[in-house]
């Protein structure tokens, strides 16, 4: 059996990005129904030297779509960084989602072995395709989406790991 970089690249984020945009509905309606501010729960963090939750959600989806751009040998487009609110985050996760949803598998598998430049602040890290997927792309893109759950869970949301999870098996 041929790994598929398509299928261990594309496939969970999207999924995990499906649900974290079910959650941030979620979380909008909560914020109505408890008449709290929405502004409070979108900059609120777990602790103060951490992210607010719009970064955490930003963050996963300048993940998601730098990953699949630089597997595809394409420059990963930017998005403002401007969202202040659930439905501009809610929307910042469905161009995210349309634009990984855009690369087909023919555009991904078999970039396993490509050397992936990825810049960063202070230098520019090289990576093989997979090592990328395996020990940046998916750690961060769990991390920013569990991170969003638990602000959300901490500030009273009622979810759980069904809602994280999704329908899965």
């Amino acid at each position: 059996m041929s790994l598929s970089m398509y299928a261990i690249t594309v496939l969970p984020m999207a999924h995990s990005l499906t649900q974290l945009q079910q959650i941030l509905e979620k979380a909008a309606a909560y914020a109505e129904a408890k008449k709290i501010e929405p502004s409070v729960l979108v900059n609120a963090r777990l602790f103060p030297d951490m992210y607010p939750l719009k970064r955490q959600v930003q963050i996963a989806s300048d993940v998601a779509k730098g990953a699949v751009s630089r597997l595809a040998g394409q420059e990963p487009p930017k998005f403002e960084d401007n969202e202040n609110s659930f439905p501009d985050l809610i929307e910042r996760i469905d161009k995210t989602l349309a634009h990984i949803n855009s690369f087909n598998a023919n555009q991904i598998d078999g970039t396993e072995g490509n050397t992936i430049l990825l810049p960063r602040h202070d230098r520019t890290s090289s990576f093989t395709g997979l090592a990328y997927v395996t020990d940046f792309v998916l750690p961060n893109v769990y991390f920013h989406v569990t991170t969003t759950y638990a602000i959300l869970r901490h500030n009273g949301l009622e979810i759980g790991k069904k809602d994280y999870l999704g329908d899965v098996g």
